[in-house]
């Protein structure tokens, strides 16, 4: 045996690790770290969202049934890897997508099933309450899909007696606590960035608005209380133990730290939790979560304003079409590729037609692309048509064609930070990249650098997840030192010695991009016309 592996037996066998578990869309992955922020095992389980009764949800049997069997996962890689039985842990962290509706009544019963951040149910009551707020309260977030309960009488309204997220649910199951981590809580309902809790204003002003239903409760006592990164949010109890680990190995009594979203994780996970700094997630959807420094002079519906795990404020953009688009084009390649008897790698084909991008004219040549598999509320499109558009006289040739496809992959979520960056004067220090396209070297940072007109660093550890970046904040919480802030934690400890890999912008395809984005901004009309021209059973792409 190794000393290394030795090193990590000893730690295991003794508690010192840190637990995350993050329950995203697709997948629960379960993390254990050692000492040194190293993943030492994990642990996953596959599941899917479904439609039911008009409502986007997964079933509590389903969300226990995963939780159980990514934590089975892990542990058994644990057994096999070290020979030891995980019995004991340093310190526990819960994450979960975030915003949704989960409502219970006072015996603890799911009052309706769980309403994920999916659901587009909730735009009367967003619409009516961001205008009451003069605050963006976006259709996912929690208190909307309470609101849009009210506007529609709902009778499951009145026996609420707790609402909370889904990473909040897990957490009072194995704690039973009831609390939330501040950034996750950002999602449920405005946060003053002052108090680190609700904005009490508002909160009142909410129960005023509800006043004549005559509700046997008030909206700060449904809530779950907010807790900053560092605190301690719980321990596990013997229940959890046993709901957690059902071959009862697991000892009650770890210390949990408070439950965060996964917006929240990834943050950390990338290093972007201080003000100035950033991190753009790219994949189906893309978004880019900004550190502010100061208010925004207005409410804009493009932007969200969330909070990191410690509390600073955030601007998130998030657009709905990132790599749908380019998936599906660089799959038309394959097919042709392979119709001339040829074989192509994944993993080389991509890197091949992403290397082309950068022979391309600076604007992409005049070529025009939206890759809209859906609607984009960043640009007021309601519905998806993938399009490609050229004129006679555009310089249409593969460069070209594949940096207008990596452009519109980043089009709508330009204009969002835009809206930051030039009209609200957000300084922006360097933002880091992470999510699959990232693994083609140097091209998306390129075009990314270009498109924010920001320096873009990539790090190995960004495609460690989530479920890594809540295990440090579990980490953080139990081995901080006094008065250490978790940008300190970060930056001294866990990033001290990362690889990073920074691409600042180039000024010719800075200017390259502008000029593409004005043809994008220009052409919407013709995106609009082909969702009025073309019924999804006719196809999805012109």
């Amino acid at each position: 045996m190794s000393g290394v592996q030795s090193e990590i037996n000893q730690s295991v066998a003794n508690g010192e690790t840190s637990l995350g578990v993050e329950l995203g869309s697709t997948r629960i992955k379960a993390v254990l770290m050692d000492h040194q922020f190293n993943t030492i095992a994990s642990g996953s389980h596959e599941w899917e969202n479904r439609l039911e009764n008009g409502f986007w949800t997964y079933k509590l049997e389903d969300i226990l049934t995963g939780l159980q069997e990514a934590y089975r996962d892990l542990k058994e890689e644990v057994e096999r890897k070290y020979g030891v039985t995980l019995r004991k842990i340093g310190s526990i962290g819960i994450s979960a997508m975030m915003h949704g509706y989960l409502a219970f009544d006072k015996k603890g019963e799911l009052l309706v099933p769980f309403r994920t951040w999916r659901n587009g149910t909730t735009s009367s009551a967003s619409k009516e309450l961001t205008e009451y707020f003069n605050f963006n309260i976006p259709e996912r977030w929690s208190i909307a899909h309470l609101y849009q309960a009210i506007l529609d009488q709902e009778k499951h309204v009145e026996k609420v007696d707790y609402i909370t997220t889904l990473a909040g649910f897990i957490h009072r199951l194995l704690t039973g606590q009831k609390v939330i981590g501040i950034g996750d809580a950002s999602g449920m309902f405005p946060i003053d960035e002052s108090t680190h809790t609700y904005n009490e204003t508002m909160v009142q002003a909410f129960d005023e608005l509800i006043g004549s239903h005559s509700y046997p409760w008030k909206l700060k006592d449904i809530m779950p209380a907010v807790y900053q990164s560092g605190n301690q949010a719980g321990e596990l109890t013997d229940v959890g133990a046993k709901l957690l680990d059902r071959s009862e190995s697991l000892q009650p009594g770890i210390p949990f730290c408070p439950p965060e979203g996964d917006a929240g994780t990834g943050m950390v996970a990338t290093n972007s939790v201080r003000k100035r700094t950033g991190n753009v997630s790219v994949g189906t959807s893309v978004f880019a979560m900004i550190v502010l420094e100061k208010k925004l002079s207005r409410v804009y519906p493009q932007i969200d304003l969330v909070t990191t795990p410690s509390g600073s404020p955030v601007g998130m953009v998030h657009a709905n079409n990132c790599s749908s688009d380019l998936n599906a084009w660089i799959g038309l390649f394959r097919e042709f590729y392979e119709s001339m008897g040829q074989k192509a790698e994944t993993g080389e084909l991509f890197t091949v037609l992403m290397n082309k991008a950068l022979e391309g004219d600076p604007d992409g040549g005049g070529l025009l692309s939206y890759g809209y598999y859906s609607g984009e509320n960043i640009t007021g499109v309601e519905a998806g048509r993938p399009l490609f558009v050229r004129s006679p006289q555009s310089q249409f040739t593969l460069a070209n064609f594949m940096r207008v496809h990596l452009f519109t992959a980043f089009g709508a979520l330009k204009l969002g930070v835009d809206i930051m960056t030039k009209e609200e004067n957000v300084s922006i220090d360097h933002l880091l990249g992470h999510g699959g396209l990232f693994k083609t070297p140097v091209v998306v940072q390129k075009i990314l650098a270009a498109a924010m007109n920001v320096p873009v660093s990539v790090m190995p550890t960004a495609g460690e997840g989530g479920a890594w970046g809540m295990a440090i904040l579990a980490h953080y919480m139990k081995e901080k030192e006094e008065n250490e802030s978790l940008e300190e934690f970060l930056d001294e400890k866990v990033f001290s010695s990362a690889e990073v890999q920074e691409i600042h912008p180039d000024q010719v395809d800075v200017e390259g991009f502008e000029a593409f984005i004005k043809r994008y901004t220009e052409g919407l009309s013709i995106e609009r016309a082909a969702i009025n021209s073309l019924s999804e059973r006719e196809g999805l792409s012109c």
